[in-house]
Formats: C-alpha cells, structure tokens, sequence
C-alpha cells in the first residue's frame, strides 16, 4: 500500500478517515509534504504510536495538542477524536506510526509523559538511540510479514522506503512486532528528558512547571503562576501553552492527576483523602476527571495498580 493511497483530510460532515480495525498491528513510515493531514472525529480503536525522524508534525487529540520533532514518540491512546497534520510552516514530516493494542506494562511507561485526553509526549529521546528506536521499527515491519513459516525475513538493511505499509495478520508475527514496539516505548521512555529540561524551553516556562510538578495540589493559578515568573498572566499562559503544548491549568490537572494516581498505588488512604491530597476540592470532582484520563474509577485503579 502505498501513502497516496490511504486516506486525507476528512471533508466537513464526514466520518473522517477511517483507522484499522483493532487487534491488528499495522505500521509504516512515510514522509509526506506540507498539507497532509489525517482527521478521525470519532478517534481510532487501537492505540498510535508515531516516532518523527525528520521535519515536523502535529498531532492533536480531545484538547490536547503537541508538536512532534526529530527523536519526539508521541502515543495517542485509542477512543478520543484525533488528528494529525505535518507542523505549521514545516516542509514535510518524516516518521514511523504503528496502530496496535498496547501491552498493559507500557501505560506504566508513558504515565510520567501524560498530557491529557489520552495523550502520550515523550519529547526530547537522545540522539545516541535513535538509530537503535529506527532499527527496532525496520526489525517490526520485518516482522510483520512473518507467515510462520521459516525464518522472518530480515530488516531492511537500507533504510525505510516511504509510503509502504506492513499489516501483522498472523498471531505469532503480531507478538513479534509488538516485541520490537515495547523495546521502542521501553527505550524512549526511560532516556527522554522531562518536559521541564527540555532544550530551548524558556527559564520562565521551566521555572512553572518545576512549580507544578513539585507541589500540585497547592492553589496554583495562572495569576499565581505568572507572578511566580515574573509575567502578566496573558502572556504567561499564551508561552506556557505555545512551549509545552498545554495550558496551565490543563498541566495543573494532570500533574494532579499523576500525584493522585501514585498515591492510589502506593498508599491505602481513601479515595477522599487521596482527591484532597492532590489538589481537588471535590471527590465527586475528582472521580469523574480521573475515570476520563484512566478510563477506570479511583478504587478500581488501586486494585489493578496498588501495591499489594
């Protein structure tokens, strides 16, 4: 299957493009010019995995937006309207993206690089593994074309030939892509640099989100926030959001949320102890946010999750 086969930009009042179908592990590489772009206004039933080797991209889900650079893994979580774009003013966009089901131990993984509605940025990988994250994804779609019979084929010793898609139908070749994505998601993850140690990001934005993440449940506001960095609010919530992809108090919420979800499953306070420890005044509140980023309520977390 080649790029100029699948789908574009879904026209107003449509369904929008249409994702595989879950259970299947499908992936590719492409390098498309400025102008493509992918809308699903009903979101996608597997999970997405796009790693960007060149130029850039956008890619946005529910609320939540983020850029996608050279050495950025984003993971879309399935069930929520998404899209993706090539960036604003970049030329092109060059990256692998896989659908699949995830394996239960990557939400563990990407958890820490929650931004919200389900989405997964892990900016920032360092360049010493980038050849080994593309190596993984040649050795996946290698993989994937496995019938079961003799040995899979080899990797592409050349490099990643644009536009062509790899669909794992075969049980044993799913398990043995899905093996090459986890050392992908286990790689990024635990080398990416947090958000707050992000090269280029501004001392100010830095200075904030060091803030938040140190102590989110104290009564951060913008205004607060902003006169912790020396801003007026304006400005200060139009280059937190332009720098990290996020607005404030969005950044608030889920770092309240990670808080709440650690104490969830290393503590046996109760449910209403562990919502006013994070930040949040209401524990009706709190139980219906944390259902819509977890998909599952506060006690039945700590019985998947918790320490037993």
């Amino acid at each position: 299957m080649r790029a100029d086969g699948l789908p574009g930009t879904a026209a107003p009042g449509d369904a929008g493009d249409p994702a595989p179908p879950p259970g299947l592990v499908v992936l590719g590489h492409f390098d498309q010019p400025s102008g493509y772009a992918v809308n699903r206004p009903h979101g996608s039933p597997s999970w997405l995995v796009t790693w960007t080797t060149g130029g850039r991209g956008r890619l946005w889900q529910g609320a939540t937006r983020t850029p996608a650079g050279t050495g950025d893994l984003v993971v879309l979580a399935p069930g929520v309207p998404h899209g993706y774009a090539v960036g604003p003013g970049a030329r092109h966009w060059r990256f692998w993206w896989a659908h699949c089901q995830a394996r239960p131990a990557w939400t563990a993984w990407l958890r820490p690089y929650g931004t919200g509605d389900g989405v997964y940025a892990v900016p920032s990988v360092p360049a010493a593994l980038h050849g080994r994250v593309a190596a993984a994804f040649r050795r996946m779609r290698a993989d994937a074309r496995w019938t079961g019979t003799g040995a899979p084929p080899a990797p592409d010793p050349a490099g990643s030939p644009d536009g062509q898609v790899a669909v794992a139908h075969g049980s044993a070749a799913r398990e043995l892509a899905l093996c090459a994505l986890e050392e992908i998601v286990l790689l990024a993850t635990a080398a990416a640099r947090p958000a707050a140690n992000r090269p280029g990001l501004d001392a100010r934005v830095r200075r904030a989100a060091e803030l938040i993440a140190a102590d989110p449940a104290a009564p951060h506001t913008v205004r607060s926030l902003a006169g912790d960095v020396a801003l007026s609010p304006s400005r200060f919530a139009h280059l937190f959001s332009t720098q990290l992809g996020q607005s404030p108090m969005r950044a608030l919420r889920e770092a309240r949320l990670r808080h709440a979800a650690r104490l969830l499953e290393n503590t046996d306070l109760p449910v209403e102890r562990v919502a006013a420890a994070s930040g949040f005044a209401s524990p009706f509140h709190f139980n219906r946010i944390f259902r819509e980023r977890y998909g599952i309520p506060p006690g039945a977390y700590r019985t998947r999750h918790g320490i037993r």
